[in-house]
């Protein structure tokens, strides 16, 4: 509890500053572009029940369901080099190699094999996510001790028994940590397919506005993106306090 409270309160200060210094910038250039945030601020519910829901709802289903799919082939793939060296030798040259590409370059590619639809952005945000699952979850599987499945082994548990107790706990926390990790990428991932191919979604919404030269719904844009980006964020760093206690 004292955890989450001092990242509130960061949070709060965070927050606090980040406005103080928009304000500003405001006031010192004085130009359309850049309204003061107490204009936002007041709009922000009318935008947000007129329209801006639907966006978000767009947005959050796509990062939402990326996130899932990675954890699933990732605990996957991350488990199966992690207990088998056959695996492992074979997946890992290809893991190493393709880990360092720019994941956004591949979006021209990723748009003509899979089209512009929901498929092409939910594939591409998976793409910046997996691979660091999928390496967190191996090095955390290889790093057990092997007394410590000894141990559970002489007390006659099964293998099932030994994955559910040992292995799944020692990878959950190095999950978390690189979804995480990945999360800003991703929604910055997020924003860029949705310019693309597609009338919904906060990244249209904003791009949209800013063409039509409505600062304040640009502005209100920006300010829910940024929400949903923290608050994923924070969910998972509250989860892993939580859960992972002994981290």
């Amino acid at each position: 509890m004292k955890t989450i409270k001092i990242k509130v309160l960061t949070f709060i200060q965070g927050f606090f500053i980040l406005n103080l210094l928009w304000y500003i910038a405001a006031k010192a250039l004085k130009i359309p572009a850049l309204p003061v945030p107490q204009k936002i601020y007041s709009s922000l519910g009318r935008v947000v029940s007129d329209k801006l829901y639907i966006h978000l709802g767009y947005s959050l289903f796509r990062i939402s369901s990326a996130i899932i799919i990675s954890l699933i082939i990732g605990l996957a793939i991350g488990i199966l080099m992690g207990y088998s060296k056959l695996w492992n030798s074979l997946l890992n040259p290809l893991v190493y190699f393709t880990y360092p590409i720019p994941k956004i370059s591949l979006l021209p590619v990723i748009m003509l094999l899979f089209g512009l639809r929901e498929k092409s952005k939910i594939i591409m945000i998976v793409l910046i996510i997996v691979f660091q699952i999928i390496i967190a979850v191996r090095d955390a599987v290889l790093n057990i001790p092997k007394e410590t499945y000894h141990a559970l082994k002489s007390m006659g548990a099964s293998k099932f028994q030994m994955f559910l107790y040992i292995t799944l706990p020692a990878a959950f926390s190095e999950i978390l940590t690189s979804v995480r990790i990945a999360l800003g990428t991703a929604i910055s991932v997020l924003f860029f397919t949705e310019v693309y191919g597609t009338r919904y979604g906060l990244g249209y919404f904003i791009m949209d506005a800013w063409m039509r030269i409505d600062y304040i719904e640009m502005y209100c844009g920006i300010v829910i993106i940024s929400l949903l980006g923290f608050i994923l964020f924070a969910a998972i760093d509250t989860l892993e306090s939580i859960i992972c206690k002994g981290k």
